[in-house]
């Protein structure tokens, strides 16, 4: 049977007030897309508003790319999946296998408040299904309950893009919140390793990377989950 993966990309394109340009990063997005396509998955792309989601311009400098951003440069099929994304309204957790939120800076103001994507998100953790999110994704979670009420980063193992990450690119003042203050304040086990480097954080099926270079590895380790299922 053939697994369906849902990702989920942000909309939001305003960096703030500073009239610059953000939205998903290219890295955070290609890397996982190829893990799951390599490995014979269906892969389903959403966004709140639906259509292309806004691409961070910084993340196609030739300094950020990969050899998973190099292919998506090449893949017109690709290309053509990401220019045509379902609008999250449309979308049922139900068809899903897991669902993989992909950071940037852009979904700390659309996806940290979006009705549908937190009713997905709380749809397939109890569910039992894998959520994986990266780097500034994790700003998804903010508002997402477990069964019980409470947050469902409470108590958990987690990580997401760093205060000292933050800092280092200097948008800790141009952002709505920090998302390892977020996650604490949530009740959240926060856990990271060094700066730049892969870091994940998983606990049950909710499986968190730190920054871009975690991209890869958080879906590898959905997709562990996904074979172990019976």
């Amino acid at each position: 049977m053939k697994m369906n993966i849902l990702m989920v990309l942000t909309s939001h394109d305003k960096l703030g007030d500073t009239g610059l340009k953000t939205g998903f990063w290219l890295e955070e997005f290609a890397a996982p897309y190829y893990v799951f396509k390599d490995q014979g998955y269906e892969v389903t792309l959403a966004s709140p508003l639906g259509g292309q989601p806004p691409l961070d311009p910084k993340s196609d400098e030739p300094d950020f790319q990969t050899s998973a951003t190099r292919r998506f440069a090449e893949d017109a099929q690709a290309q053509a999946a990401l220019a045509n994304t379902l609008p999250l309204r449309h979308v049922r957790a139900n068809d899903y296998d897991a669902v993989f939120y992909p950071g940037g800076h852009g979904p700390l103001w659309d996806l940290a408040e979006d009705a549908d994507s937190i009713a997905l998100i709380e749809a397939f953790h109890l569910a039992g299904k894998p959520v994986g999110l990266v780097c500034h994704a994790p700003a998804a979670l903010r508002h997402t309950k477990a069964a019980d009420g409470r947050p469902l980063v409470g108590g958990r193992k987690v990580t997401g893009f760093s205060n000292s990450e933050e800092a280092a690119v200097q948008l800790t003042d141009i952002v709505p919140f920090l998302v390892e203050d977020m996650l604490q304040e949530r009740g959240g086990n926060y856990l990271k390793g060094d700066d730049w480097g892969p870091f994940i954080a998983q606990d049950g099926n909710l499986i968190t990377g730190q920054n871009p270079a975690s991209s890869a590895a958080v879906a590898e380790a959905m997709m562990a989950q996904l074979t172990d299922q019976p």
